[in-house]
């Protein structure tokens, strides 16, 4: 399989990346893997819950990678980042059965999961707040839970949280994710969006501990007032 993903990414590889020492399919830069979490159709665009898919799309317009291919359950994309390989895909089984695309895709490229990293909303987070992390749980979320089963239940993958706020008072959270911001908060998502899309070029270039050891911090004092979060 490392024979196919050499071939398959090998057209876009100059020999400075190329270790002459090594055969190919050892020597490679590995691809990183983005995912996007949410539901499809065009009843869900634009709510909570799709923050996720927003992000690919803009990361994904940002570099000019088009995500136009059904592959493993996904919408998805391939290109170049400075040089470095990069898979783009926005699973189509809705948000919880997520892992089911995730799973099989990192599977068939043979990508270690310190090479993927998955963005999703946050409710822990307040709107607009983005967090870059190298592992962790799943939190109140079935689609990074489903994320997690299918990656064999390992929990050492990156993941870009997007903060969405708080259900305000009694409000069922499922209600909550499945609506659309209103104008204050879309215009904070959309400004997180575009930092997302810068973050995930500086882990492609970078690597995954600089870039959240740097975004993070830019991150840390935004939006401090708390009522954020319970913006509808």
């Amino acid at each position: 399989m490392r024979g196919k993903l050499w071939v398959r990414f090998a057209p876009f590889l100059s020999k400075r990346y190329v270790s002459s020492s090594s055969s190919p399919s050892c020597s490679a830069i590995q691809p990183w893997l983005f995912v996007g979490l949410g539901n499809p159709g065009e009843k869900y665009q634009s709510t909570r819950h799709n923050v996720g898919f927003d992000m690919i799309d803009a990361f994904a317009e940002s570099q000019n990678i088009s995500l136009t291919k059904n592959h493993f359950k996904a919408l998805f994309g391939e290109g170049m980042v400075d040089g470095v390989p990069v898979l783009l895909a926005k699973p189509q089984t809705y948000i919880n059965l997520s892992g089911e695309s995730a799973g099989a895709l990192a599977a068939y490229y043979k990508l270690p999961l310190h090479r993927v990293v998955v963005a999703y909303d946050d409710t822990d987070l307040p709107c607009g707040v983005l967090r870059l992390q190298p592992k962790g749980g799943y939190g109140r979320h079935n689609g990074l839970k489903s994320v997690i089963y299918h990656f064999r239940k390992n929990r050492e993958f990156g993941r870009l949280r997007i903060g969405i706020g708080r259900p305000p008072g009694q409000m069922d959270p499922k209600a909550f994710v499945l609506q659309k911001f209103n104008k204050t908060g879309r215009e904070r998502i959309d400004s997180a969006i575009k930092e997302g899309a810068d973050i995930l070029k500086m882990v492609v270039t970078k690597g995954l501990t600089e870039a959240a050891r740097v975004a993070n911090v830019d991150q840390k004092y935004k939006h401090l007032v708390s009522h954020d979060q319970q913006l509808l």
